[in-house]
């Protein structure tokens, strides 16, 4: 592991009950992209049991997901994908883990629909898995102000429709995301 990321976090949000801190880890492959994609992950995804990284030890699925949900037979109930994620692991993964959503989070709608068109050309199933694309301009504008530690101030992150406020580091964002089924 190259790097911690530290994320002190407080939310307005009733249906977030986030903890105080969250550590990420970038590890050596990683880069601080995708340390940020999965903090938006944990807070978008955010419900009881959520991980981060978190080993499942179990032999049939051979990965390590970037934020997961167990239930209480310690199966996975939610599996969240961030930044690159392969259209193999992705069919892999519909077969693995079958009661679980499955989603992947991206950085911006270009990158979605790049993935999008590889899934299609390999034939993955469909209604199977669900895509975030941020706001690249407001994606790229946290990166840029990302340290060690970081203050998280997230006032309300919604699905329907699509769209996040937050207070990062000092820095107000009120940005919409796309959803998307495949």
């Amino acid at each position: 592991m190259s790097n911690k990321y530290s994320f002190r976090l407080k939310s307005q949000d009733p249906a977030r009950n986030l903890p105080e801190k969250v550590v990420i880890g970038q590890q050596d492959t990683e880069t601080v992209a995708h340390v940020l994609l999965k903090m938006f992950a944990f807070i978008l995804f955010h419900r009881e049991r959520i991980q981060i990284e978190q080993n499942l030890h179990m032999d049939t699925i051979p990965f390590v997901p970037d934020i997961v949900q167990l239930d209480y037979q310690m199966r996975p109930k939610l599996w969240v994908e961030c930044g690159d994620c392969s259209v193999t692991k992705l069919n892999r993964l519909a077969v693995k883990v079958p009661e679980a959503e499955i989603w992947v989070v991206k950085r911006s709608e270009e990158e979605v629909q790049h993935l999008m068109k590889a899934m299609r050309k390999a034939e993955l199933r469909k209604d199977r898995y669900r895509l975030v694309a941020l706001d690249s301009e407001m994606f790229d504008e946290v990166c840029g102000t990302v340290a060690a530690r970081n203050d998280v101030f997230w006032v309300q992150g919604e699905f329907e429709p699509p769209g996040m406020q937050f207070d990062f580091n000092g820095l107000w964002f009120d940005s919409a995301f796309s959803v998307f089924d495949f």
